[in-house]
């Protein structure tokens, strides 16, 4: 697998939401609809993390606001729009560990560090769907692997089929970058896994590492933003 920076934003999303779910009590901080079904199931079995839970979309939706207004205000004044935006990634990736690692392990996911560290999650992962729209146009989506997926068998289905060679090439490459995508998100959500048992809360402290080292992979060089 060629490690690019598609391949190390699928395998921070599946990092950041398999430890973001652990820790606090089924809150999905990459795919933020899921929340919806983890709010419902906290509704009906009286767990914590409720609130944080209906917070994560709006909190989303607001970052991916910002960041878009943000990027090409940036550009415009000829500044790396691209990397600006990944360090305030880092950033936040880097707050949210220091709040799990100071403060935490959190029992009630409604309290009020424990909302500000997801929702700090929440944000970065905005940042990075945010990036993918806008410069990462041709990579495969980081954090929407049953869309992934779906494309994947469609993909496999049609080589299986037969299809004329301009556009067999075509399908090989797609299906490509997809598969390396779904499985370097699938990577992060079992390391992530592991070292939350292993290690607790320490386990937020990878992702601001592997956001700062993705400033040296492919892709990573600043490009203007789309225009709005």
């Amino acid at each position: 697998m060629k490690l690019t920076l598609p391949v190390a934003l699928s395998f921070n999303a599946g990092y950041v939401d398999t430890s973001g779910f652990l820790a606090l009590q089924g809150l999905f901080t990459a795919h933020v609809t899921g929340n919806f079904v983890t709010f419902g199931a906290a509704m009906v079995h009286g767990t914590s993390g409720a609130l944080t839970k209906l917070l994560a979309l709006p909190v989303f939706c607001v970052v991916v606001i910002v960041s878009r207004l943000l990027g090409p205000a940036l550009a415009a004044r000829g500044l790396p729009d691209l990397r600006i935006l990944m360090g305030l990634k880092v950033l936040l990736l880097a707050m949210a560990a220091a709040l799990f690692i100071g403060v935490g392990p959190f029992p009630n996911s409604d309290a009020a560090p424990a909302m500000l560290a997801g929702m700090l999650l929440v944000a970065a992962m905005a940042i990075q769907n945010g990036i993918h729209r806008t410069h990462l146009t041709d990579a495969a989506p980081s954090t929407l692997m049953t869309g992934s997926t779906t494309q994947i068998m469609v993909d496999i289905t049609d080589l299986m089929r037969g299809v004329a060679e301009p556009q067999r090439q075509a399908v090989h490459a797609r299906l490509k970058k997809l598969a390396f995508n779904v499985v370097a998100f699938a990577i992060g959500c079992g390391i992530a896994a592991l070292v939350y048992v292993l290690s607790g809360m320490w386990v937020f402290l990878l992702p601001p590492l592997v956001a700062l080292a993705a400033f040296a992979l492919p892709n990573a060089t600043p490009v203007p933003a789309a225009k709005p």
